[in-house]
């Protein structure tokens, strides 16, 4: 409701201008106030005309609260300061909306939108860098479908790469094992821990000796070969390996919908469609001379154009020799992009262009499509195979696509993005957005409790980079088990009356909701230092601190022998995560009527919960801003505040001794209300609630 109040408050504000001054489409900027006595809203309105209109910023503020009537939902409208205009809307009519869980009409874009998250290596366990990556996914997919969109979670699988080839090396060159001891290997639990081990002895080995790169190469050129013994064993590794990622992401409460993989990107020929267009559209050029002689390239994103099209044949270094410069027609060198080696191996880049042209539906090709893991509530997962399965979803021809890849991938994803353009593809270039987020370290002290030996150098350092092919990193289940563990000591302490299973249960959630919030809680661009007691902890900015005010206002149904239901309608369907009643309603009984929350929300007195009250108005408002900055950092932030503010309104008003029968109602409905969207919010995150703390 704040958002759709805010939106009308604009269009109301337009139509004065347009009357007024002649001023059609008036940018109108919406702030909020520093202190919630000023209001709901602030308008700095005024500044931004008063040189158009050639008046003070406080005759205009004044003309404009004197001339634009009222408007439906607000009560006034007041000039403060310099021009600043003060907005406050009706504080007992929204309320009762938010009561009410009333959702104004919104205009969702048509088209499928397609996520692209985790897109781990198959060729050893995931660590904890990838949970970054799957969770801030997961996450945004969550969010998207809060906001009604439709989406396709896609997990890209690179089992063709040069890091599944390591692990191939490592199993057939250095341990000298078959096949068939290799199928026996995977077998077994825990195949991602051996292939961690070994893929840091296959760095070691390569450093040992140079010329161990030839076997790398070769294996590498089998396994995009296909139809060999190199190209079966990886694809049995890398398919064991994603299994078990599947399996730790499961653990998480995240899933997928299809998995596209590199092998049928080249055995399908994706490439080669894409090839030709890219050379028919002058996207790409041969190079017969210098450095990148043999290779087909195109230009890097962000470089100049050149003066005119054509075929780089000819040209080489600039005059000078320093400059770097092409002829007319041609790309520098130092611009240039290699899309295909002169060996003929097309590079990353120029699979993924292949792949994106697939996801926009551009290419004309279309993968097989087979089962390949189900999950518990019965959701399938596909894979792309050669051939595959008659009846299957549509994947693929989407509208948006948002790719969860970290920034290191920066280049490559403009790359992709400028190539869609060269094509003429301009609008779908544009509704292609990379997700970019950094990196996940450890803090020392982090990296001692997991049996790592430090240096005094790394001791004194603010994190410490983790390394797969050093063998130096946290792998996922371990965080998770360690996590589960610490919650569990906790649990066991406070709850010694509850069953094993529910103790586990309780800790297991705690555990997931402190990992997934302390991921989200950091902006995208921010390196995090993740930290064992840092995520658990019960207090401050944390999973389990939003939690805990949840489970704290249900224990105030609980004693009280009420039903949240009674006092808050929930029309949040699949995404409210809660025991009991899906969706109830009030009853006559319970509901607080619009004159109540007037008095109530009035006057000082009103001012400390209708501030608690704003914040549960502003659920909706806050999902549109993570999706629209791509940041779910503001929904950490927003749980965290309603948690905070909670935690105030819980300690200074005693509701189950309220003597005022009215005064009782409208406490219970403010905490039912609070409840239900924090509920909502830690659900968006991936956060369930546990029955106790």
């Amino acid at each position: 409701m704040y958002r759709y109040l805010e939106l009308r408050l604009i269009e109301h504000l337009r139509e004065f201008l347009a009357r007024t001054y002649g001023l059609e489409n008036a940018n109108i900027v919406v702030e909020q106030p520093p202190k919630i006595e000023f209001g709901e809203y602030a308008l700095p309105l005024a500044f931004e005309l008063a040189r158009k209109l050639r008046k003070a910023p406080r005759k205009i503020a004044e003309e404009i609260v004197a001339g634009v009537g009222a408007l439906p939902g607000f009560e006034k409208f007041e000039v403060a300061g310099g021009g600043y205009i003060n907005v406050r809307v009706n504080r007992a009519e929204l309320a009762a909306a938010v009561a009410d869980d009333v959702k104004p009409p919104a205009a969702i874009p048509p088209g499928k939108v397609l996520v692209e998250h985790s897109s781990i290596n198959p060729n050893k366990a995931a660590h904890i860098g990838h949970l970054r990556n799957a969770i801030l996914g997961d996450t945004f997919v969550r969010l998207l479908r809060v906001a009604g969109r439709e989406v396709d979670v896609q997990n890209y699988i690179d089992n063709t790469g040069v890091q599944v080839a390591d692990v191939v090396v490592g199993f057939m060159h250095i341990e000298q094992k078959s096949r068939a001891q290799i199928e026996t290997l995977a077998a077994a639990p825990q195949f991602d821990y051996v292939c961690w081990d070994l893929y840091a002895r296959v760095s070691q080995w390569y450093a040992e000796d140079k010329e161990n790169l030839k076997v790398r190469a070769d294996t590498l050129h089998a396994i995009e070969e296909g139809n060999n013994e190199t190209a079966a064993i990886a694809d049995l590794i890398s398919v064991s390996v994603l299994k078990r990622h599947l399996e730790t992401m499961e653990r998480l409460d995240i899933e997928y919908d299809f998995l596209p993989r590199e092998s049928e990107i080249l055995h399908l020929h994706f490439w080669d469609a894409a090839f030709g267009k890219l050379k028919e559209a002058g996207v790409l050029t041969y190079e017969a001379s210098g450095k990148n002689k043999g290779c087909w390239v195109m230009r890097r994103a962000g470089t100049s154009k050149p003066l005119t099209t054509g075929s780089t044949e000819g040209t080489g270094e600039g005059r000078t020799g320093e400059s770097h410069e092409a002829d007319e027609g041609g790309i520098s060198e130092e611009d240039q992009k290699v899309i295909v080696r002169s060996n003929g191996t097309v590079g990353y880049v120029g699979k993924d262009i292949a792949y994106h042209m697939w996801k926009f539906g551009l290419l004309g090709r279309d993968f097989g499509y087979r089962k390949f893991f189900r999950y518990p509530n019965a959701h399938e997962c596909w894979i792309s195979t050669t051939d595959g399965e008659r009846d299957h979803p549509h994947f693929g021809d989407v509208a948006e696509i948002y790719n969860v890849i970290d920034a290191r991938q920066s280049e490559a994803q403009n790359t992709v993005i400028e190539a869609l353009r060269g094509l003429g593809h301009g609008e779908a270039a544009d509704r292609y957005t990379h997700f970019s987020y950094e990196m996940v370290a450890l803090t020392p002290r982090c990296a001692a409790e997991l049996g790592y030996t430090l240096s005094e150098e790394d001791k004194a350092r603010p994190w410490i980079e983790v390394s797969g092919r050093k063998g130096f990193g946290v792998k996922a289940d371990d965080l998770l088990d360690k996590l589960i563990a610490s919650a569990g000591k906790e649990v066991d302490a406070r709850h010694p009356e509850l069953s094993a299973a529910e103790r586990g249960e309780i800790a297991t959630q705690i555990a997931i909701g402190a990992l997934r919030y302390f991921m989200l809680k950091f902006t995208k661009p921010s390196v995090i230092a993740f930290d064992f007691k840092d995520a658990l902890s019960f207090e401050g900015d944390t999973g389990p601190y939003a939690q805990y005010a949840v489970v704290r206002a249900s224990n105030i149904f609980r004693k009280g022998g009420f039903d949240p239901s009674q006092f808050c309608r929930d029309r949040s369907g699949d995404y409210l995560q809660t025991p009991g009643k899906d969706g109830g309603g009030k009853d006559a009984a319970s509901r607080v009527s619009t004159e109540e929350f007037a008095g109530f929300l009035g006057g000082e007195g009103g001012d400390e919960i209708w501030e608690l009250w704003l914040a549960a108005a502003q659920t909706s408002h806050v999902v549109g801003q993570c999706i629209a900055a791509t940041e779910p950092a503001y929904l950490a932030k927003h749980a965290f505040r309603l948690a905070q503010l909670f935690s105030m309104f819980y300690h200074r008003h005693p509701i189950l001794s309220e003597a005022g029968e009215g005064r009782k109602r409208f406490l219970l409905t403010t905490a039912a209300v609070v409840r239900r969207e924090l509920i909502r919010v830690l659900g968006a995150m991936g956060i369930r609630v546990p029955a106790a703390m």
